[in-house]
């Protein structure tokens, strides 16, 4: 790793820990030549597969994307930062899962109404309102009701 002070590339590492859950390791640093300290964070590179939408097209999958529809359906809910980003990583880590290099956008917004779903059930009706279309008042009551008759999904 190169300082990022004097650009020497003698470098060494002072401490390392596990953070976010230990998908990322902190690594306190010295450099050898003017013994500056600093912080390098170290994830793994995973590929996320290719989202095919409905129409045919591909596109790269788009976290930010992601998470703008996520937090959209949130709004004015009782939900922390760090409980929106878990559900992020559980819909990223379970699309990843699939081997697929593609996967359908209809598969990415069904991991996302089973992460709301169990996150906060108002935010899962407003996007499934919308993921689904619904027309109607009775579309609406029909998944609320849906809602209330199925028992909860357990953390799996």
């Amino acid at each position: 790793m190169r300082c990022p002070f004097c650009k020497a590339q003698e470098t060494k590492v002072i401490d390392s820990r596990l953070v976010a859950d230990g998908d990322q390791v902190r690594r306190r640093r010295e450099c050898l030549s003017c013994s500056e300290r600093y912080t390098t964070y170290e994830i793994a590179e995973l590929l996320m597969p290719k989202v095919v939408k409905q129409d045919g097209t591909r596109q790269p999958f788009d976290e930010e994307k992601l998470r703008a529809g996520i937090q959209r359906s949130l709004e004015k809910r009782p939900v922390s930062v760090e409980q929106v980003e878990s559900c992020i990583n559980r819909i990223k880590h379970s699309l990843r899962a699939t081997g697929e290099r593609e996967v359908s956008s209809m598969m990415v917004g069904e991991a996302v109404m089973k992460e709301l779903r169990r996150l906060d059930q108002v935010a899962y009706v407003r996007f499934a309102s919308v993921y689904r279309s619904f027309q109607d008042l009775n579309e609406f009551k029909a998944e609320i009701e849906r809602l209330s008759s199925q028992p909860e999904e357990s953390d799996s």
